[in-house]
């Protein structure tokens, strides 16, 4: 059993602090794209915060008893398919791009082939798939809570994101977002 909570801490504190960096990056994008070093620290920042979280309120979010074999093998499937997505967004896009450096750069151009002519934010969904099988793998009501409000902080940076697309790519990028759906 503690295997499993180990899996679920690794997987929230590897994901939990990525909706927070494009939270503050993307609305004042126009001051990080002059401080670039500036911005990667804050996003480093997050996750030390998170990871004192997770010590901090262990006992609020991970569970204490086994979970149900089917828990473990869907939240173990959903952790592995994030990993798969993870994988094809990086391929797809390339370690600079993938880290967010053209859009720190404002350069770059939209990607609309491999795993993104399919969905238009496979890291975001992936990652809320992986956060659901954590839930899943060791989840209590409190770590649920967590998972909801990271749902919603995605959501706004998602938006953010996807205004500073629209206003650096034009007409490119809102032709690209009728193809190509957001997440499935």
């Amino acid at each position: 059993m503690t295997i499993l909570r180990w899996v679920a801490a690794v997987v929230l504190f590897l994901q939990l602090p990525v909706p927070l960096f494009w939270f503050v990056v993307h609305p004042g994008i126009a001051y990080w794209r002059k401080h670039q070093k500036a911005a990667y620290a804050v996003g480093l920042a997050a996750w030390p915060v998170v990871g004192i979280g997770l010590v901090v309120f262990r006992h609020d979010l991970f569970l204490t008893q086994y979970p149900a074999a089917c828990r473990i093998v869907t939240g173990g499937a959903l952790i592995v398919f994030e990993l798969w997505l993870f994988r094809r967004a990086s391929h797809d896009l390339g370690t600079a791009r993938f880290v967010g450096k053209t859009e720190l750069s404002g350069g770059g151009e939209v990607v609309s082939s491999g795993i993104y002519g399919r969905m238009r934010n496979p890291r975001y969904f992936g990652s809320f798939l992986s956060i659901v099988g954590a839930g899943l793998l060791a989840g209590t009501a409190c770590l649920w809570i967590v998972a909801a409000i990271w749902t919603a902080m995605m959501r706004v940076a998602i938006g953010f994101e996807e205004r500073e697309m629209r206003n650096r790519f034009g007409k490119v990028y809102i032709e690209y977002c009728r193809r190509v759906a957001r997440f499935f």
